[in-house]
C-alpha cells in the first residue's frame, strides 16, 4: 500500500514534506523565546529622589508682515517702508527667543515682492518664516 495517491510502485520514496515535526520545532521555539524575552531586562533598581515641576514653555512672539495689493507694507498693523523693514526684521533677529515672522499678503500681489520681504527677513537672520492664508469659502 503506497504512501501516495498516485503512486502503483510499493518501494518509490515520499515526495511529500511532513509539516508535523517544522509545526512543533517552531512552537517549542516561540514558547523559549515568550518565556526569555522578560528575563532579559537589565534594569538597574535605583531609589530616585521626587521632585515635581512644571515645564517651562515659552511661545515666541509672532510678528506681522502684510503686503497690501499696491506693494506698500505693514509691520505689526503700522505702515514700514523697505529701509525700515530691514532695521526692524534685524531688531527682530536678534531677540532671544527668535520671534515666528508671519507673512500676509495680498492675493493680487506680485510673487517678485513677497520674494524681496522673505529675501529681506533672511537676510536680517530671521529663520521662522510662516504664510499666513484664509481658508476658501465652502459653496
Amino acid at each position: 500500500m503506497a504512501m501516495t495517491p498516485f503512486s502503483d510502485e510499493e518501494s518509490a520514496p515520499i515526495s511529500e514534506i511532513n509539516m508535523t515535526p517544522l509545526v512543533d520545532v517552531m512552537l517549542v521555539l516561540l514558547i523559549i523565546f515568550l518565556v526569555t524575552i522578560p528575563a532579559m531586562q537589565h534594569a538597574v533598581k535605583i531609589d530616585l529622589p521626587h521632585a515635581s515641576s512644571q515645564p517651562d514653555v515659552v511661545k515666541p512672539a509672532h510678528r506681522d508682515i502684510a503686503v497690501r495689493a499696491d506693494g506698500s507694507m505693514l509691520w505689526d498693523d503700522q505702515p514700514v517702508t523697505d529701509a525700515e523693514l530691514r532695521a526692524k526684521l534685524a531688531d527682530a533677529a536678534r531677540m532671544t527667543p527668535q520671534p515666528e515672522l508671519h507673512l500676509r499678503a495680498d492675493r493680487t500681489v506680485p510673487y517678485e515682492r513677497v520674494a524681496d520681504v522673505m529675501s529681506a527677513a533672511q537676510a536680517g537672520g530671521l529663520t521662522k518664516l510662516a504664510f499666513v492664508t484664509e481658508p476658501r469659502a465652502k459653496p
